[in-house]
């Protein structure tokens, strides 16, 4: 017996908005016995199979532009106008679970777009999120993930700065500091969500209180390697898993104590399966 000591991290597992995602799925779920969902309804395999096994089913967009006639849940993350358009063309029901933090950027991008502002939007390549805050541009605006690529561009006087929600705070005004020193006017909307940001402090005071920590995360969670990486350089002990199956006795030391924790797409349920694991070593 390990004896390990194991705890949980209170701050740690789903946001609201994807919190809020999930049980609009759950209730239409109760009612209908299925549902569409355009995209992974979360970065989380484990959630998303949980789902699936009730009834969830998740399509991708060539597959929703020939769908009619149904619900489809829109996820957290969020949809450019296209996505609706579609939607009207072919008389399906968006069940839209879209975070109101993502809708407000959203709003703000058009605003500024529709203003002929040149916009620059510091995010991941791809990722949904950013999809639905190009799409407000017509895909005009330019994405980037470091100083490095956007100043691969021809920059204007003026630049409008925007981030994707679940960004590093400090990695902007970083990002903001440096174009000002070079001269640049730069107008940076602090749109990222202070629920995903705040965790990066948080998490320092946690890992930092144990031997061990484990973080649990899906693999295609842009926030989850952030946040781990926070927790690894705090405390060098630091172990990523995405399932319980990960879990190895070696990675621990009779009496450790053990803090578990999360990305914003981590369910509560397979942090409490990991530290049930823990408790059985």
């Amino acid at each position: 017996m390990y004896n390990l000591n194991v705890q949980i991290d209170p701050n740690s597992g789903f946001c609201f908005g994807v919190i809020y995602a999930i049980q609009m799925a759950e209730d239409i779920l109760d009612e209908q016995g299925y549902l569409y969902c355009l995209g992974d309804i979360v970065h989380n395999d484990e959630e998303v199979e949980r789902l699936e096994k009730r009834g969830l089913r998740i399509i991708d967009y060539e597959t929703y532009k020939n769908l009619h006639n149904e619900h489809v849940l829109i996820r957290a993350h969020g949809e450019p106008p296209s996505t609706y358009q579609i939607a009207l063309e072919n008389n399906l029901n968006l069940i839209d679970a879209s975070c109101p933090v993502v809708l407000k950027l959203q709003n703000r991008i058009k605003t500024s777009y529709d203003k002929q502002e040149k916009i620059y939007i510091y995010g991941k390549h791809g990722h949904a999120e950013v999809k639905g805050l190009l799409g407000q541009t017509n895909n005009n605006a330019v994405v980037f993930e470091n100083i490095d690529e956007l100043l691969q561009h021809e920059l204007p006087q003026n630049i409008t700065l925007y981030s994707q929600t679940t960004k590093s705070t400090n990695s902007f005004y970083n990002i903001k500091n440096y174009l000002e020193e070079k001269g640049y006017v730069v107008d940076a909307n602090d749109t990222i969500c202070r629920q995903v940001s705040n965790r990066d402090k948080d998490l320092r005071t946690f890992a930092n209180r144990f031997d061990k920590i484990v973080f649990v995360s899906g693999t295609k969670s842009s926030n989850g390697k952030v946040l781990y990486q926070v927790c690894k350089d705090t405390n060098p002990n630091t172990y990523f898993v995405s399932k319980v199956e990960e879990l190895s006795p070696n990675m621990f030391s009779p009496g450790d104590s053990v803090g578990i924790c999360g990305a914003t797409s981590t369910p509560m349920w397979l942090m409490e399966n990991v530290r049930d694991v823990l408790l059985a070593y």
